[in-house]
């Protein structure tokens, strides 16, 4: 039986850059990640729906849906790092994951009722572009996809059942997959820093975007004035405080250098840590953010609900108890003040059950003290 052949203009194979080749994020990378942020759309609508209808199950729902999609996210992360989409088939490929996002993202509303199935099915052919650009030079990471099939089949399941036994399966697919890393080792990733670093920078600054887009949209059909412009600048200042807090001083530079001057199976170990378990909480809290911002809006001097409150104050929280973890794990020093910061923040809920912009007002501060205090120049130390 002769063995059988891939068709001419898939069959590129070809090994992937050598190590010390420097690699940066295409265009096309980018492309998909704006693909990918809809998604976060979808979750941040989710959160405003929960804090409108007094549905707590909301937050539940958001965090097993973003532990699905963030494993796969940072999967093509990684594979566009060791396959770097520059031949037609895989731009192909890539294309075809972002259809899979894009499904998995309108399915998102309805992921724990009639859309499950949908959202299973967008999140099979993830797994199976992914597993195919892998084809596409090597098979050297195919260990992971029996991982990967396991969790999409645990909540094709999952849309077969009634709460609470749906949210198990689900809670059990994300387990599952946080957890394979320690099943199939840290052994044969070649990644490069720099592209690793650039990439999840540029989703940071596309997931902040959408924080500016989910405050234009609590403004649609409002009118213009005092109060909802005051907002309006309190809610960009304070995704401009997230944003400093990440791009503001040289952490990519130490972050770059740090995994550089590692060997490769510690900086696999450092990328899993700073840029997928500490880039979590980063990115919930952009979407907690942008939930509460949107509630913020419409109603800026009267008092927020207690969800409402809670969501903004939470958003802050995050990110910066996320922003610490992720400067810990790579050795970067000076993080007191983001952890103060993050328990701080949840205090200005009392605020918020008093006036929204009051509470919004009170967190742009607080970053902003962060921020001042973190650049204050470290007097030297008396020669003795």
């Amino acid at each position: 039986m002769c063995a059988m052949r891939l068709p001419g203009w898939f069959a590129e194979r070809a090994e992937p850059a050598p190590p010390e080749t420097e690699l940066r994020v295409s265009t096309l990378e980018l492309f998909f990640d704006l693909v990918f942020v809809f998604t976060v759309t979808q979750l941040t609508q989710l959160i405003a729906d929960g804090i409108r209808d007094g549905e707590p199950i909301s937050v539940l729902q958001v965090l097993l849906v973003f532990g699905v999609i963030w494993w796969m996210y940072a999967g093509y992360a990684w594979l566009t790092n060791a396959i770097p989409p520059v031949r037609p088939a895989r731009r192909v490929l890539i294309l075809l994951g972002m259809a899979g996002f894009l499904i998995v993202a309108l399915a998102i509303p309805s992921a724990f009722d009639d859309g499950g199935m949908a959202f299973a099915a967008g999140y099979l052919l993830l797994i199976l572009v992914h597993a195919g650009l892998y084809l596409q030079a090597t098979a050297a990471f195919a260990r992971v996809v029996p991982f990967n099939l396991g969790g999409v089949a645990l909540i094709g399941v999952a849309s077969l059942l009634d709460p609470p036994y749906n949210y198990l399966l689900w809670g059990a697919a994300v387990l599952l997959l946080w957890g394979s890393p320690y099943f199939i080792g840290q052994k044969g990733f070649q990644l490069k820093p720099e592209h690793i670093v650039e990439r999840h920078g540029l989703l940071v600054i596309v997931a902040l975007g959408e924080s500016i887009v989910a405050l234009g949209i609590g403004a649609q059909g409002l009118p213009v004035g005092f109060a909802l412009g005051l907002t309006a600048v309190l809610g960009l200042a304070l995704a401009a405080g997230l944003w400093w807090i990440y791009f503001g001083g040289d952490d990519e530079t130490h972050a770059e250098h740090a995994l550089a001057g590692s060997e490769p199976v510690r900086r696999t170990r450092l990328v899993l840590g700073a840029y997928f378990y500490a880039h979590i909480p980063m990115l919930l809290g952009i979407v907690a953010v942008a939930a509460g911002v949107k509630k913020v809006i419409g109603h800026p001097v009267d008092p927020l609900k207690l969800s409402a409150a809670v969501t903004l104050a939470a958003g802050v929280t995050l990110f910066l108890a996320g922003s610490a973890w992720f400067r810990r794990v790579l050795g970067i020093a000076g993080n007191r003040l983001r952890a103060v910061g993050a328990a701080a923040a949840p205090v200005t809920v009392v605020l918020g059950l008093w006036s929204a912009l009051a509470q919004l007002a009170v967190l742009v501060a607080l970053l902003t003290a962060v921020i001042v205090l973190e650049r204050r120049p470290v007097a030297a130390r008396p020669v003795p």
